[in-house]
């Protein structure tokens, strides 16, 4: 197994509780960059936390429209990161695409650094990342019960495993129309939660994800929309709230997406023929 960086950190702090100080050793999550290069080309920094990679970076190219299968993507390795002692600091991907797969336009102006809170500031336009995705994913569907949905919020954070150490981290998970959990991905930043599950399914040739629910931890985004829409994704749920870009993509998109689910009350803004009352 590749070593990678820590995902927690303890360090001393001076608690404060009713006017009463005291020191203890409090457990914070890693936020930590890592460059993704493209062919040996430098193609975007964003801060993450350390884990899951190499899904991390082939779930940004999804993402970005660049690759759609498996076999699109040759190699992804890390590379010497800069240190005085040459040692890796395992902060540097290089991806390399298979042979006769198109290099992204690098005709569209971006910013390449992104940060933890945001995949897409960088952006030109929003016309730029209305990326036509392989799969479409209107139509029927699958149907998910509101039932369903209400134990996923609950599902997913007793899932969250690095969470229950720092209470600082985001989470994105995949699941069936039953409610069953396929895979879970944690992350300081809520898009490289969502890039690090699609890359998983795409290393894993599960692409596209025609029957999967992605429940997020916390608001729905436009991002995040767009990423489910590169993924096949037809369904999207969030504890909290969504966007106005985010349900007019999901509109414009055919996705379903549900935002509030807390319990049994949760506002579906799209799609709203995929959920069954009863």
């Amino acid at each position: 197994m590749v070593r990678v960086g820590r995902v927690t950190v303890r360090e001393r702090v001076l608690r404060i509780r009713d006017g009463a100080a005291s020191e203890r050793v409090d457990t914070l999550v890693v936020e930590e960059p890592l460059e993704v290069r493209l062919d040996g080309d430098p193609l975007s920094i964003t801060m993450r936390t350390p884990g899951s990679d190499f899904d991390l970076a082939a779930g940004f190219l999804v993402s970005e429209g660049v690759v759609a299968e498996r076999h699109e993507i040759a190699a992804i390795r890390y590379c010497a990161g800069a240190t005085e002692d040459g040692s890796n600091t395992y902060n540097v991907l290089d991806v390399t695409l298979a042979p006769g797969v198109p290099r992204p336009d690098t005709s569209l102006e971006r910013n390449f650094y992104t940060s933890s809170s945001c995949g897409l500031c960088g952006k030109a336009s929003l016309d730029a990342v209305r990326t036509r995705a392989r799969w479409p994913v209107g139509g029927d569907g699958p149907r998910v019960g509101a039932d369903t949905l209400a134990v996923l919020p609950d599902r997913l954070r007793e899932a969250q495993r690095v969470f229950d150490r720092t209470g600082g981290l985001h989470a994105a998970g995949l699941f069936t129309p039953d409610g069953e959990l396929l895979a879970l991905r944690e992350d300081v930043g809520r898009h490289n939660a969502v890039d690090k599950l699609v890359g998983w399914a795409l290393r894993s040739e599960r692409l596209p994800l025609r029957e999967s629910v992605l429940m997020l931890s916390g608001r729905a985004s436009f991002e995040l929309v767009q990423k489910a829409w590169m993924a096949g994704i037809p369904v999207v749920a969030a504890v909290s709230a969504p966007s106005s870009l985010a349900v007019d993509l999901a509109a414009e998109a055919g996705l379903t997406l549900v935002g509030f689910l807390r319990g049994s009350s949760m506002n579906v803004y799209a799609g709203r023929h995929r959920v069954l009352l009863g």
